[in-house]
């Protein structure tokens, strides 16, 4: 029993040594995907970017508003303000051409006298405070509350391609510098109306926010691109077995090496353990290829290494039945497929479907409700919910068993069905 399980495991690795574009596809290929994503989102991650987004400013007010906003959007080092193009003033026209055309991202058009309206608008408001308190003379008052203010607004023209949270991001930052100027306004002329040109008022923010992270051994640990891409990229490695393994299927039915093996004394099996463990030996030399190129080769250009301290051994348990669960559903589209025609597109085109409804490219929690339930029967999303919970949440072997469970169990009830369905289609 177990010769011809090892002379099996033989055959199918002797299939792969003569297969070089697969050997490509599942080694070197998701190696060069785990470094160029890391490499493109890693400046999401980052509190301060390299890359300044460069923005058209239109300052039609000219006032002290528009100063601070142009200011702040400096101080921020995340933007690049731009006034003139050609050496000439933009207008709203020249701002609204290059954004839709995709020439910048974002334009702000500030209107005219926002600062003196909003100064006006504001000692409006505290002069109608002050005097019924019973401090001023109510004739001054009345005769300073005669005009009528309309509301300001000022203009955002985004490039049609930005992302939303782009969008909201900098409407809120924005809202945000608005507000800090119009409070700091209040308090200016409530000192002018009370004539305290020595009272000093606290502008100061009361409450602030503090992100509490996880601690493990006393260091806090925050998350970055890396631990995030290295288990999402890995993962999709690891079901991109799928392809080469039911081509594999499909050329031994095909070429004649199938039935070949039902006239030895052999079932089937046999052959389907035989290359579980070939196909689970791939798996694991890809997840740590992937984990040494994350702790070596990352800090050499740019980005922060994997830390893995103490995480090593559940990670590869998690590995490891992610794999189980790949060779599953690989085993069954080979013994379903009757063509490598079949069996690669739809391989290829299942795992991206996997992968996007299980959580590697957008996070489950942004998906609509209906998605979010979807997410939960794919494969992928239990085992990178798994290596999450392993490297970021740093949880025991015990609350991992609930999902590498569910991997083998999907393991089994696909294997099953492939035994099942080749019992019945057999005609040798």
């Amino acid at each position: 029993m177990s010769y011809k399980i090892w002379m099996s495991v033989v055959k199918e690795f002797l299939l792969l040594k003569r297969d070089l574009g697969g050997l490509i596809i599942l080694f070197i290929m998701p190696l060069v995907l785990v470094i160029t994503v890391t490499l493109i989102q890693d400046s999401t991650f980052k509190t301060v970017s390299d890359t300044k987004i460069q923005i058209l400013l239109v300052d039609n007010d000219n006032g002290s508003v528009s100063k601070t906003v142009f200011d702040n959007l400096e101080k921020s080092q995340l933007f690049s303000v731009i006034t003139q193009i050609d050496n000439k003033p933009i207008t709203e026209e020249v701002a609204r051409e290059n954004v839709y055309k995709g020439k910048f991202q974002l334009a702000i058009i500030i209107p005219k006298n926002l600062s003196v309206d909003l100064q006006t608008k504001i000692d409006q408001n505290v002069e109608n405070i002050v005097s019924k308190m019973g401090l001023t003379e109510t004739d001054t008052t009345a005769q300073k509350t005669n005009k009528t203010i309309k509301e300001k607004e000022v203009k955002l023209y985004f490039d049609p391609a930005v992302q939303m949270s782009f969008k909201n991001a900098v409407m809120s930052s924005i809202d945000k510098m608005i507000s800090q100027i119009e409070t700091k306004s209040i308090y200016t002329t409530f000192q002018n109306q009370l004539g305290e040109e020595n009272t000093k008022f606290e502008q100061k923010s009361f409450i602030t926010f503090k992100e509490i992270v996880p601690k493990i051994n006393n260091k806090e640990v925050l998350p970055n691109s890396v631990q995030h891409n290295v288990p999402a990229w890995t993962l999709f490695a690891i079901f991109f077995i799928v392809i080469p393994l039911s081509i594999n299927i499909v050329k031994e039915k095909s070429q004649g090496t199938f039935v070949r093996l039902l006239t030895n004394p052999v079932s089937n099996l046999i052959v389907i353990i035989g290359k579980t463990i070939t196909y689970s030996v791939i798996c694991m030399i890809q997840f740590y290829m992937m984990v040494a190129v994350a702790i070596f080769l990352f800090p050499h250009i740019g980005l922060p290494p994997l830390n893995i301290e103490g995480h090593l051994f559940l990670m590869s348990v998690v590995a490891l039945f992610s794999g189980f669960a790949a060779i599953g559903f690989g085993i069954l589209l080979g013994t379903v497929a009757n063509t490598q025609e079949q069996s690669a597109p739809f391989g290829a085109t299942s795992v991206l479907i996997l992968a996007a409804i299980g959580g590697v490219w957008v996070p489950v929690f942004a998906m609509p409700k209906i998605m979010q339930l979807i997410a939960k029967s794919s494969p992928m999303n239990w085992a990178l919910e798994a290596f999450y919970d392993v490297l970021l949440r740093n949880v025991s072997f015990l609350e991992i068993i609930p999902k590498i469970s569910l991997l083998f169990l999907f393991f089994i009830i696909t294997t099953s069905i492939a035994l099942f369905y080749d019992k019945k289609k057999r005609t040798v």
